[in-house]
Parts: structure tokens; C-alpha cells; sequence
């Protein structure tokens, strides 16, 4: 069995100085003067030199990594085939029934482990409600597990490195919650391991293909027959507009992730715009403080792998063989299927379509909420969770002896 190791954060001071010694030598570019949306061109040069003086003078991360080290956190290391070993960071709540259900939740981008510290207090159970066992990991390229320095690293080892880290806790069979990243992670979980080990599946953010008539027939047409919802309509024009104007991100990390790593390497403020642009566009009316914003940056710039390393995962993404990464998840699964659509997330595609992706048993809509779904509705997204695995719901029991309640 693989050693596991007690972890906290522990950033040197010397670290603490470089990075406020940049952030200070920092040369701003200007802007073009704009009467109308004030985003339009990216981040505003006001919000930088705000966020960048804040973080330099202001931001306590000491206190930040020290609310961080609340969490229970561990390292491990993980045998990934033809690739070697990676050490694997991760949060681990167990739960006080002997019943917990083990869920591994995955993080996507920008986000990180940090992500599951609203969810967890949720998921501790109680009288009427399941419990569960939460493993978080770092994806490796993210935090503070390992970087990928081997060409071919893609969606199939991340599932891998997760699947053999539930085994490596003696989690045999499990559940999974995972939007963005960690939602595609989950599919490919799901698709090599099975229902023998990846019991369901909960996503908020399901990215499927369109029906066919030749692939879905009968699916087909009832989508000729069924008229689209409010939320369906406005979810099309989201997704048409996050295509066709906030994608750019996708594009060049998927094609020269080489080349915009030294930007993101060598300067914070180039990774605070970077990582600010999404957690102000992809929300819902989200309230961010400087604090989260800057605690958010900082473990990316303070990450083991480096500031750069994630953005491996997108050229990966797409020139993974024998085919790209999106259409193999696109693929009927038959593992059990939740699906949490919230209005403004970035993609959002009809609810039937789902129906492509496996047996969907469980679906709800909310009217508020983005694409960091966790983090702006922790309560929404347990909510599900608890709804799904409970006593009568569609997925109770699903792991083997394990209801989530004593």
C-alpha cells in the first residue's frame, strides 16, 4: 500500500518576498478608452492595478494558508501505467458513519481541491440525511500534487491517478461529483472502471453531443417534439456566446500552452488576469472578495507543479489519441447519471440531450448559479448529492453497504 503522508501548506518566507517583489516591479500595459462594456477587451487595466496592489500589500497569506490547513489534507504517491509515480495531494473527511458513502470529488479550472471546503460541511450528515467519506485530490498538473512532464499525460491517466487513489483509501466502489475538468475526469472514470468500482455519477456541467436520427432515433424525435424551456433557449445563447467570444483561453492553451506558460510563470499579474477574467465572467452574479481571488491565484502561483502546469491538460485534451478527449467522453456510459444545470454556467446544452451520455436517473435546475457551481452554491450542489444517495433516491445503496446512514 502506498505511504500516506499528513500535509499542510507551508509557503517560505522567501517565496512570500519574491512574489510581492514582483508584483511591485510590475509594468502595466494602457487601455484603449471604452464608453461601453468595460470587459470587452479583457480584464480592466483599474481591476489589475487594484487586485495586483492588494495582493502585494494587503492579502495575508499566512492567514489564507492557515484556514487552508484546516482542511485534512495528505500526500500520497500513485503508480500511473508507462508514466511512473506521482505524488497525489488531496483532503480526506470522513464521516462518523461507519455506512459514509465514499465520494470523490474532482476539481476543475481555475478551481482546485480548495473548492470542496464549502461542500464539506454539508456532507457530514445527520439524522435524516447520508453521510459521506470526501476525497479531494489536487488533479496532478494542479496544487500540490505532481506535474506531468511526459508527452501522451491526458484525461485517461487523470482518471486513472483518481481511480487508484479511492482504491489506495480502500474505497472500492464510489461516487463522483465533477464539473469542467473534474466533470470529463468522471466520465473517463466511469468509462474505464465501470460500474464495478464508479458506482455514479454526478456532474454539473454535462457537455454532450447533439442527438442524431441515425445514432438516437427515438431520442430525435422527441426532441423534434418537445419545445424548448426558457432555460434550454437561454442556455443555447450562453453557450453560442461563450464559443464564439470567451473561448480564446481554450484555443491557445489546447495549441501553445508551452509559449503561454512563461507569461503565467514569470509574471503574477499576468496569472491574476489570467485566473481573474474567468472567476469574474463564468459567474453568476457571484461577489467575489479580494481575499478568495487572491487566495485562489496565490495556489496556483504557489502550486508544486508550477503556475503553468495546468494549462497541459487542454493541448492534451485535444490531441489525445486515437481520438480527442471530448468525443470519447461523449460516449453512451451505463453508469448512473446526475445532472445539475444551473442558468448561467457557461455550457449549457437541453436537458435531453443528456440522454446521450448514460442513464440519466437524477436532474434538477436552478435559476441562480454559474460555472463554479460548487463554490457559488454549495448548498444547491449538496443538495443533489444527498437528494440522489439518500433514502429514496434513485442512486441510495448504490455502494455496497454503504447508505450514509448507521
Amino acid at each position: 500500500m502506498p505511504t500516506v503522508i499528513p500535509f499542510n501548506i507551508a509557503i517560505s518566507d522567501e517565496k512570500l518576498r519574491r512574489l510581492k517583489q514582483k508584483l511591485l516591479l510590475t509594468e502595466f500595459p494602457d487601455e484603449v478608452t471604452n464608453t461601453g462594456d468595460l470587459w470587452a477587451r479583457g480584464v480592466p487595466l483599474s481591476e489589475i492595478e487594484r487586485l495586483a496592489a492588494y495582493w502585494a500589500e494587503t492579502f495575508d497569506w499566512r492567514r489564507a494558508e492557515a484556514k487552508l490547513n484546516e482542511l485534512p489534507q495528505f500526500i500520497t504517491t500513485i503508480d500511473v501505467e508507462d508514466f511512473g509515480q506521482y505524488n497525489v495531494h488531496y483532503v480526506h473527511q470522513q464521516c462518523d458513519s461507519k455506512h459514509g458513502i465514499p465520494l470523490l470529488f474532482l476539481h476543475g479550472w481555475p478551481g482546485g481541491f480548495f473548492e470542496v471546503s464549502k461542500l464539506l460541511p454539508y456532507l457530514k450528515g445527520g439524522e435524516s440525511e447520508a453521510a459521506f467519506h470526501v476525497v479531494a485530490p489536487s488533479l496532478v498538473d494542479f496544487g500540490f500534487s505532481s506535474g506531468s512532464k511526459k508527452d501522451g499525460f491526458a484525461i485517461d491517466q487523470h482518471a486513472e491517478v483518481c481511480h487508484k487513489l479511492m482504491i489506495s483509501l480502500g474505497y472500492n466502489e464510489y461516487v463522483v461529483q465533477g464539473g469542467d475538468l473534474g466533470g470529463l475526469t468522471a466520465r473517463f472514470i466511469s468509462l474505464k472502471y465501470g460500474r464495478r468500482h464508479c458506482k455514479a455519477v454526478h456532474t454539473n456541467n454535462a457537455l454532450p453531443a447533439e442527438p442524431t436520427e441515425a445514432k438516437h432515433p427515438e431520442l430525435y424525435a422527441q426532441l423534434q417534439s418537445t419545445p424548448l424551456s426558457t432555460l434550454e433557449l437561454n442556455g443555447l445563447t450562453h453557450t453560442a456566446n461563450f464559443f464564439s467570444k470567451a473561448s480564446g483561453y481554450y484555443q491557445l492553451a489546447s495549441t501553445r500552452p508551452q509559449t503561454l506558460g512563461y507569461a503565467l510563470t514569470d509574471s503574477p499579474v499576468a496569472l491574476l488576469a489570467w485566473i481573474y477574467e474567468k472567476l469574474h465572467d463564468w459567474v453568476d452574479k457571484y461577489e467575489w472578495t479580494d481575499d478568495e481571488i487572491c487566495t485562489w491565484v496565490s495556489i496556483y502561483w504557489f502550486s508544486t507543479p508550477g503556475p503553468a502546469a495546468s494549462s497541459r491538460a487542454f493541448y492534451e485534451f485535444e490531441h489525445r489519441q486515437p481520438e480527442g478527449a471530448f468525443p470519447a467522453s461523449q460516449a453512451y456510459i451505463d453508469v448512473p447519471l446526475g445532472v445539475a444545470r444551473f442558468a448561467n454556467d457557461t455550457v449549457l446544452l437541453p436537458r435531453l440531450w443528456n440522454k446521450t451520455l448514460g442513464p440519466v436517473i437524477y436532474e434538477s435546475e436552478y435559476d441562480v448559479g454559474g460555472h463554479f457551481a460548487t463554490w457559488e452554491r454549495p448548498d444547491a450542489i449538496a443538495k443533489d448529492l444527498i437528494t440522489m444517495f439518500g433514502k429514496g433516491g434513485p442512486a441510495f445503496a448504490c455502494v455496497s453497504g454503504k447508505s450514509g446512514f448507521d
